[in-house]
């Protein structure tokens, strides 16, 4: 069995590219918040830009990035500890492709109902 081009490819892609765009923020975070040493005045400033739509729209595909992440990395863990775990690999990647999906549109639609 070929491991080009299956679910475990691409979930192996998604879980790298989801780690990459929360280690951004966490370096974004952190500088953002490092400014209320320049005092209150440029700390407010910056952070305002978070109030902006396209921003809260970012905040939930980060909140997607860390869900998916996370639930990934249970899947590893999973697999890697339980002997018979990659047995269940392809139905935990088909029930991810399922519940994700219906996570993501409760998470959207928490975040951004104050926002339309």
């Amino acid at each position: 069995m070929f491991y080009r081009g299956q679910a475990g490819q691409w979930a192996w892609l998604l879980h790298r590219v989801s780690g990459a765009a929360v280690a951004l923020f966490l370096f974004v975070h952190i500088l953002d918040t490092a400014l209320i040493g320049f005092g209150p005045t440029a700390y407010n400033t910056v952070t305002s830009v978070y109030h902006n739509t396209f921003v809260r729209i970012l905040e939930v595909l980060l909140v997607g990035a860390v869900l998916y992440h996370g639930a990934n990395g249970v899947r590893l863990i999973v697999i890697d500890f339980w002997p018979k775990g990659i047995n269940y690999n392809q139905a935990m990647i088909r029930a991810g492709l399922i519940l994700y999906p219906l996570l993501m549109l409760i998470v959207a639609y928490v975040m951004l109902r104050t926002s339309f």
